[in-house]
Order: structure tokens, then sequence, then C-alpha cells
């Protein structure tokens, strides 16, 4: 099933350049938008939003650089370019493709956004979706492997929410 619904999506690439142009840009470079949107937080009112980024940079280094590792390390899961003709719009990644990491931390800030700003955090979760299938047409992931990122960031986040709330550090 994994190979399927790849195959249905990366299929469209180098159909149109506007799309490919399109993919390349959300799956290597929106992330960066994202943050710089994260941080306009801090300005619109610092007071209210610093926890919120504080929580959110948290989480997503809690999802990608302590979960997805972990999980990468027992599960060495290769890329869809590795075994299969694939079209590759972007340059190879040499490391395991399960979960997705940009996945796990970008569904782990939209997560403490919806926290603080219910609107503001569904704009995130729409701009994580758009960065995680983007990764799948562009060619360096299986839509499970972006599956299971956006779980380990959404999960991560609400740990780390649960874990705030009952310090009290998050008031």
């Amino acid at each position: 099933m994994d190979l399927f619904i790849f195959q249905q999506i990366n299929q469209l690439v180098f159909r149109w350049l506007w799309l490919d142009t399109l993919a390349i840009f959300f799956a290597k470079y929106f992330g960066y938008v994202l943050v710089f949107l994260l941080l306009l937080f801090l300005v619109k009112n610092f007071k209210k939003y610093w926890p919120m980024i504080i929580q959110a940079f948290l989480a997503a280094i809690l999802a990608r650089l302590v979960i997805v590792s972990v999980i990468r390390w027992l599960f060495d899961r290769p890329r869809p370019f590795v075994e299969n003709h694939v079209n590759l719009l972007v340059d190879r990644v040499n490391q395991s493709a399960f979960p997705s990491g940009h996945a796990a931390f970008f569904f782990a800030i939209a997560t403490i956004i919806y926290f603080y700003n219910k609107k503001a955090g569904l704009l995130f979760f729409g701009a994580s979706f758009f960065i995680s299938s983007a990764r799948v047409f562009v060619g360096i992931h299986w839509p499970s492997d972006i599956l299971a990122g956006a779980l380990v960031g959404i999960l991560s986040a609400y740990l780390l929410i649960k874990i705030f709330q009952k310090t009290c550090l998050l008031k």
C-alpha cells in the first residue's frame, strides 16, 4: 500500500514545472518560513507567546533529535530512491527514512501553537501537511514515514504540554 500511494504521488513529477518548483519549495525551504512566522508571535505579544515559542522548540527538538533518532537507530528503513525507480527532485539523503524528521519537527510545533492559538495552529498544521506531502512528492519519503513522523511530533508536543501543566511551568 505504501509503495502504491508513493507511486501515485511521485508519478506527477516532471509533468508541470510549476508543480515541481512548488514541491521543491515546500520540501526544502518552506520550513524556514514557518520558523520565521513562529518568531513573529514574539513581535505580536512577547509576554503572552514566549512560553509558546520555548515549548514549540522543545517539542520539536524532542520529536526530531530524540525520538526520531532513536526510532531510526532501531529501524533502518531505506528511502524510496534506494530500492525503486523514483522521480527524484532533490538531493539524495543518506539516512533512514522512518519516521520523517521534518514531519515530526513541524507537527510538534503546530501542536504547541494549536494549544495556544487554535486558528494559527490549524494554519501551522496545514503548512506541516504541505511540507510533509512535498517530501513524498519529491521522492525522499514514503507516506508511512510522514504519518509516523506526524504522530511522533503530535505526541511529543502533547507530552510536553502535560509536563509543563503538571510542573506549573505553563501559565
